[in-house]
């Protein structure tokens, strides 16, 4: 799928505002990324945006990414080492085949809102403002 076509029938208030309640409970970060690229690796590619992003600076080291690839149907969400030693790959597994149900019913802002929600809980359980 085209990448400005996917980004178009999001509902970026929606996505923002999901972001927004998020992190007020929280001292980590949620971004979501809409990479306009065809990727091989989704993990991979959200890996180097969370470093451009210097996600990984986040003094907490509690930052999540939501990355998703439209042109190559493809996503990934990837948390620094204190989220991921908080949850570890089942929770990233579970997210990701929940969001996955979403996007295949073509369903990408409840997808992405479920996704920075579910983040939003575990790091306001283990990273609470």
């Amino acid at each position: 799928m085209d990448p400005r076509a996917f980004s178009q029938h999001l509902h970026h208030a929606g996505i923002v505002a999901a972001i927004q309640a998020a992190e007020e409970r929280t001292t980590g970060q949620i971004r979501v990324i809409i990479s306009p690229k065809r990727i091989a690796d989704p993990v991979a590619a959200a890996g180097r945006d969370f470093r451009r992003l210097s996600l990984h600076q986040n003094p907490g080291r509690n930052a999540v990414l939501i990355f998703v690839a439209p042109r190559a149907r493809q996503f990934a969400v990837i948390g620094d080492t204190a989220v991921h030693a908080q949850c570890g790959d089942p929770f990233w597994r579970q997210l990701a085949g929940t969001m996955g149900g979403y996007f295949r019913l073509g369903e990408f802002t409840p997808g992405i809102i479920h996704g920075v929600q579910t983040a939003g809980e575990l790091l306001a359980t283990h990273f609470p403002r």
